[in-house]
């Protein structure tokens, strides 16, 4: 079957219907009547042979050949509306774009301010929306458009999803200002007899600490489990447990608490940034700004974050 056969408006209803789950939501976004929808479904079914939906009660649920065509035509319209909606031509001074942008907690308080600051200064309309993704679904998002750009850790993803190095961190360990145990300094055998703090997503397994220590045929305590490394650097404040954490972040996360920032005392893996995009997004020039201008931030902020000596007041 030649393309030219058919309506690609076609597709459109195919991806709102698959989205929607029904013909009835699916009008609404469309702004289409429903026997338009259904008319432009029925159109497509002939084409391609196929019922494309099967009706459940009030919803539609996709056939095999749906799943499997869904991915490259949401690629299609997206790289069509990107080439349609943008042109060549992106102008960050006076452009209104509005990008998505995949952020953990950690990299907001890290990249935001100076994102900000920059965007006020060169690009004043454009507007950043940090959002929190799922792993697991980085890559869809990012197919789909939902998502412009992610910056995560380093990442399996498919061969569309494009990525870049931004930046290495490296771990270090957080104690309360005066530690009665670590007024020597910290090594490897103070280090594991302490209790710590373990920040972690996930309800269980190690952390990047943890791995490394089982190689060494050794284990440290975990008196705390918590989500979010703010909250861990105000326990160490209040108590004698020890939180391990990225460097950047430390920086930013304890400082204005009465703690102290130590060199992790066991080798371990470096924490390497990465700026994630689609394939789609390789040429458009908004995108391509946007990723630019990251770049530029990271290695500035590597220059002004120093490692804290041991013991030493902050």
């Amino acid at each position: 079957m030649h393309i030219s056969r058919i309506d690609l408006n076609l597709f459109v209803v195919l991806d709102t219907i698959y989205a929607e789950g029904n013909i009835t939501r699916a009008a609404k976004a469309l702004s289409l009547t429903q026997p338009a929808v259904s008319h432009a479904l029925a159109r497509l079914r002939e084409l391609l042979g196929d019922p494309l939906f099967i009706r459940q009660g009030s919803n539609m649920l996709p056939t095999p050949m749906t799943r499997s065509l869904i991915g490259p035509v949401r690629q299609a319209l997206q790289t069509l509306e990107v080439s349609v909606k943008h042109g060549n031509q992106f102008d960050p001074a006076s452009s209104r774009r509005s990008f998505n942008l995949g952020l953990t907690g950690v990299l907001e308080a890290r990249l935001l301010p100076p994102l900000m600051q920059l965007l006020q200064a060169q690009a004043p309309t454009v507007a950043i929306n940090s959002v929190r993704v799922e792993r697991r679904q980085l890559a869809s998002e990012l197919a789909a458009g939902t998502l412009d750009i992610a910056v995560d850790v380093l990442l399996q993803r498919p061969a569309e999803i494009h990525s870049t190095p931004l930046s290495r961190d490296a771990l270090v360990v957080i104690a309360r200002q005066d530690h009665p145990a670590l007024q020597k300094g910290l090594d490897l055998e103070t280090y594991l007899a302490q209790s710590h703090i373990l920040v972690s997503s996930r309800r269980t397994g190690p952390g990047i600490e943890d791995v490394e220590l089982a190689r060494m045929g050794r284990q440290r305590q975990i008196g705390l489990r918590c989500q979010h490394y703010h909250a861990a650097c105000h326990v160490v404040s209040a108590s004698d447990l020890l939180t391990t954490m990225p460097e950047h972040y430390a920086q930013i996360a304890n400082l204005n608490l009465p703690n102290q920032i130590y060199p992790l005392p066991l080798p371990t893996p470096t924490l390497d940034v990465y700026l994630y995009w689609h394939e789609n997004a390789e040429l458009d020039p908004a995108n391509r700004w946007l990723r630019g201008v990251l770049g530029q931030l990271f290695p500035e902020q590597n220059r002004l974050a120093t490692a804290k000596s041991p013991g030493k007041k902050k």
